[in-house]
Parts: structure tokens; sequence; C-alpha cells
């Protein structure tokens, strides 16, 4: 597998997702520089990580939604091409176009650093084949604006296309909407593009890939899209 991850001023997670591919994926990764207009030759896989690209200015991920470097990420979709956006990603995933709805302020107004519970929604997805559907995962989380937002028409539209892939749950295992950590709608974590091949995700699996961590829970997600790629 041949990945781009592409760096942003302000991105902080590139040398944790490049080394989840490298060690986890066996990838090949290659760090892009924002201000490129084109993605090395034979990408299959690009990602956005997570960090404060431009400083969060605006809107997070506003500003680097319109970077040169995102109009060859979006052709890359369009072709079919995985995408994966994780955190600040996700941001800019929403911002871009790529995906709908956006990211907004934390329902009480604090970052959050800790561990999350999350539900794999759908097993059937590029990033998602390697977990039991319903599994319960954890991967940290770090974030000011995570509240995934949307309107009422997109929200019916994504969860009647399946297309939320991983939601926040309680450590009894079950949706709470009253009690999710950010305040994000319908308690959503994670969503992907009506082809599949494109997820954002507000939680970082890259960082639990590793036993001396305490989980390889985010190894699945690694470990799926070496699979859909093998099976091109």
């Amino acid at each position: 597998m041949k990945a781009a991850v592409i760096l942003f001023p302000g991105s902080n997670r590139e040398g944790d997702v490049a080394r989840a591919l490298k060690h986890v994926a066996g990838a090949t990764p290659t760090v892009v520089w924002h201000a490129d207009t084109e993605l090395p030759a034979g990408t299959d896989l690009v990602v956005l990580p997570g960090g404060f690209s431009y400083g969060d200015y605006l809107r997070c991920g506003a500003i680097a939604a319109r970077a040169a470097i995102m109009d060859s990420v979006r052709a890359h979709a369009e072709r079919g091409g995985l995408v994966l956006g994780i955190c600040n990603g996700f941001q800019i995933l929403c911002e871009s176009g790529l995906l709908p709805g956006v990211l907004v302020r934390n329902a009480r107004l604090r970052f959050i650093c800790r561990e999350a519970l999350l539900k794999v929604e759908r097993t059937d997805t590029p990033f998602t084949s390697r977990y039991a559907k319903g599994a319960i995962v954890r991967y940290p989380v770090a974030h000011g604006e995570g509240n995934y937002t949307a309107d009422a028409e997109t929200l019916k539209r994504l969860e009647g296309e399946g297309r939320v892939v991983f939601r926040y749950v309680m450590p009894n295992g079950r949706r709470d909407d009253t009690q999710v950590l950010n305040g994000a709608a319908n308690s959503i974590a994670g969503i992907v593009s009506s082809k599949l091949n494109v997820l954002g995700l507000m939680p970082h699996p890259e960082n639990h890939v590793d036993p001396l961590l305490g989980s390889t829970d985010g190894c699945g997600l690694f470990e799926s899209m070496v699979d859909a790629l093998e099976r091109v």
C-alpha cells in the first residue's frame, strides 16, 4: 500500500499516522506538503492527520480545505481512492465537501483528552472489515471541536444509508445521546462517504496500535485498508 500523509501548517499527528501505516499496514508512507499540487504517483491511500491546521483559524479545517493539494485529494476520492481523515482531518473533509456536516465546539466548551469507547456500526467498508459488527473498541480522543453537527435531513440520510461507521457509547456499551462526551449529534464519531471510500472520524486509531500503550484496537482499521486494497 502506497500512502500519502498530507502535512499542513499546524498538523501534529503525521508522524503517528506514518508509524501506524508502516508498522501495522506495511505501507510506504510519504509526507506531502499542503502547497504541493499532485499526489505521488500510484497513491492508494490519502491520510489527513490530526492537529491544528492553520491554527484552527476561521473554523477548524476551513483554511486547510482550500489548500492546493486538496484538489488532488478530491480527484483521488472521485476515482474511488481511499481517503482517511482523523480528528482535524475529519474537520478538513467536512469543510472540503468530501463529507457532509461540520465539527463545532464541544458541548461543554472544554478540550477533551481521554479514551473513548466506540461501537463499530458496520464492517462492510474498506476501513472496518477486520472488526466484528457491533464490536466495542477503545480509541483516544483529543479535541476541542469534535461535536459533529448536521441538519436534520442530512442526519436522516446518513442514518438511512448506514453511513455512520463509529458511534460513541457508554461504558455499558449502549448509546446515550444525552451523555455523549462532546455533544455529537446521534453520538456520531465517524462517517463514510456514499461510495464508502472516504472515512472521517474524530478519535485516533493510530495511537492505539502498540501494546505498550495499553491497546491495539486501532490495528483493525489499518489492517482493513490493506485487505481492501489487496482485493482490488
